[in-house]
């Protein structure tokens, strides 16, 4: 043991030496280049192999720190065996006096459920548990050693200048100084309610020490970013929770959306709804426990050791992180990885609830493994618990399959997954929205067209689809070839455009289709209308020309500018959709989503096309965000978030420029100028979305009452006894020959005081009571579903009342009739 112990100091110091050295190497490397930048007839050897030496002593430093993990591990098993032997001959010379029974041995294992779970109510703790703790805690102390030794060697100052939001200036000292002590400084109780720092910008731990002059924000649950990372903390309790009770393998956690979910993959079994009450129990006593979030930056190669046990995390690691480090964050006996940032400890989630559980796919995709999927909700108080309860209640009540189900507009079957059955009265709104964005495209000079529903893969492949959604689309063969439907119509649009040849006279060229599309959704996230594989949507392609070229340097010796028509069309297009979504009574929020890292195109056209993009909102004048990073490969976008009556977030609209289509395409229009290889830009534009996915939005956003325009059921004519109910079918008639969806309750066991009710909680906008005196004056006697009386009106009258309403498509057609 004690040799062992001796292996392992020998090892720490060796590391120590190696790092100063590692130091020492790049600051050479540094000093060289710029000589080599000075003096550029110098020989250029010296810092390749600098380099070199560098990467062979980390590569040597990697074996060392594995070495020191397997010395230490050893050496702490040694240590424990010896502390058990000790102590159970001291117990036993103790009964040996006492002439007691010895208890029963208890394994290192059984100490973990303790330190878990003071009540022992976690039977069986996953075996990788106690391994995975002490690889950590060798870690911490690994990165503690490092930093004490940086700081006994550093000869600058550590004094920082932290300056806070509020124009506060407060000085600190560099990796010691931390924001929550920055927020305590100012005030305890600034302190207790912050949730996350941003410093510099960067979304940073409270407990996470500042690295120099700062300028610090500290965000409450109020702000968005600090309730995403507060719900995120909360994820980690929730997974804390499922590897204890399950022993499974945590996958990803996701905040957003009022809450938060963890995926866990379980082999063989599910997680029951029955069992959300045990999770939500085990996840209180976590927050009890009050354990500390810990932050460890640590090499991909050493998490691979630390995660050998979880393939999920080894494809992350090695699929999804590009950089030599990321980071692990424990809480408890949870250690996982993770970006972060998170809440300083459990204790500061005040209240929780876990509600849901469904399936999930790895990666989303239904040929991968099938997670248990469970969600929760935390709030830093029960007052906002019980709001969120009320609006969850307030959301059942409203939930468009209840809705569809109870007024007859949609059913599903479990013959068409994912297809929805439209009945009369479902149809008629699905018809009366297209109608409408058809009108709006009239007035836009878009022009309909109507295009095939299924392609050769050939299609596909040229577009760029088949490589990266054809497991989403529907195939089939045909005479040895791949076929597939349609899942959206662009491409057909491109051999539209491409059928002869285009002049910058006819430009922008606007199409619209609202052609079918199919999607092959997975059938565990199949959702009444929100998700599902046959929809039609307000599919829109508009071919703009581009500027003319400028002598400006670029891949191919200059770059377009973006001027002209672009602008004007996204101007337009923010136009169209700000008149439709108010004619719903939709607010709604604007992002700028720019550049990916995996972007095609040349960067000074993207910079462009951003930049006329960003003027566009500008002069817009509604408020909007960049989400930055968040573009198609293909160009950038803005994306319209809709809020609803609950106030939750629906993404509908989208506007889209794209180089990329018309250049796989081989696009070409001739320009003013002669020149015919010019390629256009695309802008794709939806407003709607899919008019599946609007109509379950819109049913619970008016919670079933309907606006006039679009009502399914807009009058209803009631008799005031059998000998009125010929005049009463006449009037039910004449409505619908003008084309409002009238009906006529003609049910003589029903007294008309029933009528009335039944016939205002079916939502019909207008109730029209006739009897003798209404038939003499050919007139209805009209009151609303709210009960408001308006009297006995002439038939003509109220048809043209109606239709002005209706045309005006008002949200109050009840009140200003």
């Amino acid at each position: 043991m004690a040799a062992e112990a001796l292996a392992a100091e020998a090892v720490a110091s060796r590391l120590a030496r190696q790092e100063e050295d590692i130091r020492w190497l790049w600051a050479e490397v540094h000093r060289l280049r710029d000589e080599q930048l000075n003096a550029p007839d110098r020989c250029q050897a010296e810092g390749p192999c600098l380099t070199r030496e560098v990467a062979q002593l980390r590569a040597e430093n990697r074996e060392l720190r594995h070495r020191l993990y397997r010395l230490r591990l050893c050496l702490a098993e040694e240590l424990s065996h010896q502390a058990r032997l000790e102590s159970a001959a001291r117990a036993e010379a103790g009964r040996a006096a006492a002439g007691a029974q010895p208890p029963p041995s208890q394994s290192p294992e059984e100490d973990v459920k303790k330190e878990i779970d003071p009540d022992n109510e976690v039977k069986n703790p996953p075996n990788f548990m106690k391994e995975r703790l002490k690889f950590f805690e060798i870690l911490k102390k690994d990165h503690q050693l490092l930093l004490a030794i940086s700081e006994k060697k550093g000869n600058t100052s550590n004094v920082i200048t932290v300056r806070v939001a509020d124009g506060r200036i407060v000085k600190g000292e560099a990796w010691k100084t931390t924001p929550y002590q920055v927020a305590a400084e100012i005030s305890q109780e600034l302190a207790e309610t912050t949730v996350v720092a941003k410093v510099n910008g960067e979304l940073w731990d409270l407990d996470r020490p500042l690295e120099g002059d700062a300028t610090v924000e500290l965000l409450t649950f109020e702000d968005e970013e600090a309730q995403a990372v507060y719900w995120h903390s909360s994820a980690h309790i929730l997974g804390e929770a499922l590897e204890l009770h399950y022993g499974g393998l945590l996958c990803c956690s996701l905040p957003g959306g009022g809450g938060f979910h963890y995926d866990v993959y379980l082999e063989d079994r599910a997680v029951s709804s029955a069992e959300l009450p045990v999770l939500q129990s085990m996840c209180q006593a976590i927050i009890k426990e009050q354990q500390p979030f810990e932050r460890l930056e640590v090499s991909t190669e050493v998490l691979l050791d630390l995660f050998k046990y979880d393939k999920f995390k080894c494809r992350i690691l090695k699929e999804k992180v590009a950089t030599p480090t990321t980071t692990v964050y424990r809480c408890g006996p949870l250690v996982e990885l993770c970006k972060g940032p998170h809440i300083r400890h459990t204790g500061n989630i005040k209240v929780i609830k876990i509600f849901k559980n469904s399936l999930a796919y790895w990666a989303d995709n239904p040929e991968m493994e099938t997670l248990q999927r469970v969600y929760g909700v935390s709030f830093p108080d029960e007052q906002r618990m019980a709001a969120w309860e009320e609006l969850q209640a307030e959301a059942r009540a409203r939930d468009h399959r209840t809705i569809g189900k109870e007024q007859e507009l949609f059913f599903f079957h479990d013959l068409s997954p994912g297809s929805c059955f439209f009945l009369p009265r479902g149809a008629f709104i699905y018809n009366t929205l297209i109608d409408f964005i058809r009108e709006q495209h009239h007035l836009r000079n878009f022009k309909e067209v109507l295009s095939p529903n299924m392609y050769s893969c050939k299609l596909w492949e040229a577009s760029g689809h088949w490589q990266h959604y054809s497991a989403n689309m529907f195939t089939f063969d045909i005479d040895k070839d791949t076929f597939a439907l349609k899942p959206m119509n662009c491409p057909g649009h491109c051999l539209m455009f491409a059928h002869r040849p285009r002049s910058w006279r006819e430009m922008p060229i606007r199409l619209a289709d609202f052609g079918v599309l199919h999607r092959n959704e997975p059938s565990g996230a199949l959702s009444g209308l929100t998700c599902v594989r046959r929809f039609q949507q307000d599919d829109a392609h508009i071919f703009c020309t581009v500027g003319q070229v400028d002598g400006n340097s670029g891949r191919h010796g200059h770059h377009r500018s973006m001027l002209g028509q672009i602008e004007e069309e996204i101007k337009g297009c923010l136009q169209f959709l700000q008149s439709v979504y108010s004619t719903f009574g939709f607010s709604f929020q604007l992002n700028l989503s720019t550049r990916p890292e995996n972007f095609l195109g040349e960067t000074e056209l993207w910079d462009e096309a951003e930049k006329q993009l960003q003027n566009s909102l500008m002069e817009f004048g509604k408020p909007w965000k960049i989400n930055a990073g968040d573009g198609a490969f293909y160009g950038p976008k803005i994306d319209v978030e809709i809020r609803d009556a609950l106030g939750r977030y629906h993404q509908c609209a989208t506007i889209q420029l794209d180089f990329q289509l018309p250049i796989r395409f081989n696009l070409t229009y001739v320009s003013k100028d002669g020149d015919d290889k010019k390629n256009p830009v695309i802008i794709h534009q939806a407003i709607l979305g899919s008019v599946e996915r609007m109509i379950a939005i819109l049913s619970e956003n008016y919670g079933g009452k309907w606006p006039f325009w679009l009502s399914p059921r807009q009058v209803m004519v009631i008799p005031v006894g059998p000998t009125c109910e010929k005049y009463a079918l006449q009037i039910s008639s004449d409505f619908f020959e003008e084309g409002f969806m009238a009906d006529v309750d003609l049910d003589r066991g029903c007294t008309l005081n029933n009528k009335i009710r039944n016939a205002q909680l079916a939502q019909y906008n207008f109730i029209f009571v006739v009897g003798e005196k209404e038939e003499t004056n050919h007139a209805v006697n009209v009151r609303t579903r709210d009960n408001k009386i308006h009297g006995e009106i002439s038939v003509i009258s109220t048809i043209d009342k109606l239709k002005n309403l209706k045309q005006s498509r008002t949200l109050n057609a009840e009140e200003e009739f």
